[in-house]
């Protein structure tokens, strides 16, 4: 049986009808909305704040955290 990680990062939110590096990513752990990330830094402190591990390498981890759309790094419409 699958495992799914208990983070997903969305795709960039669309401003405008058109992906935009101000939109943010919106997050959901263990299935609830918690909140819109606008870097990576704030994808870690969501981390910290619900006690999963927040290391920078944590970014990286696919059992951690599913990223739709552009992995860690993309976070805008040329992602």
């Amino acid at each position: 049986m699958d495992v799914c990680p208990p983070v997903v990062a969305h795709p960039p939110e669309s401003v405008g009808g058109r992906r935009s590096a101000v939109g943010g990513r919106r997050l959901t752990i263990h299935g609830a909305r918690v909140g819109i990330a606008y870097s990576l830094f704030d994808v870690l402190d969501f981390l910290h704040c619900t006690g999963l591990p927040a290391q920078d390498r944590a970014v990286d981890d696919p059992e951690l955290i599913e990223w739709r759309v552009g992995g860690p790094y993309g976070w805008n419409s040329t992602a």
